[in-house]
């Protein structure tokens, strides 16, 4: 193994700040749960970085690149309250139908949410994903075409 693999760089400092997380080109709209979920993972990681190790400087790159995240996703939120409506819009529960690749029927339920709560084995996809995309604006009983397969809707909830 090469010894610039170990060998920690001149000055013994081993770990230079980690690159910032991307932050999606896309407006930061928010539910008020989504909201309440950003502000609550600053506060957490500002409790971190007071209770830090000043020597442990791996753990300091890493909450201060998690911090500087949250902060600006903070910053930038829209929060979109929720809204009456007979059409797929954000922050809606839609359920859908479609057939699956064996040719069955599967029904799904999700919410249309912004792009940091989306989590989509709980239920929730972001608003700029192609089958949020595709249904925002249809209403109960539209079909909509989505990766080659169509989809109808068959409720929505506000």
């Amino acid at each position: 193994m090469s010894v610039a693999f170990v060998k920690e760089p001149e000055g013994g400092e081993a770990f230079e700040n980690l690159p910032d997380r991307p932050i999606s080109p896309h407006t930061n709209f928010v539910t008020p749960e989504g909201l309440a979920q950003i502000e609550a993972e600053v506060a957490r990681l500002e409790k971190e970085v007071a209770s830090l190790d000043p020597t442990d400087k791996a753990e300091d790159s890493r909450i201060g690149r998690d911090l500087r995240y949250w902060a600006s996703r903070k910053n930038t939120a829209q929060l979109v309250e929720p809204k009456p409506g007979d059409t797929v819009h954000f922050g809606a529960t839609v359920t859908i139908v479609r057939e699956d690749d064996a040719g069955k029927e599967t029904k799904q339920t999700f919410r249309i949410v912004g792009e940091d709560e989306a989590d989509p084995h709980k239920g929730s996809i972001s608003y700029v994903a192609p089958l949020a995309r595709a249904l925002t604006g249809k209403s109960v009983g539209d079909v909509v075409e989505v990766n080659g397969n169509d989809v109808e809707i068959l409720d929505i909830k506000n």
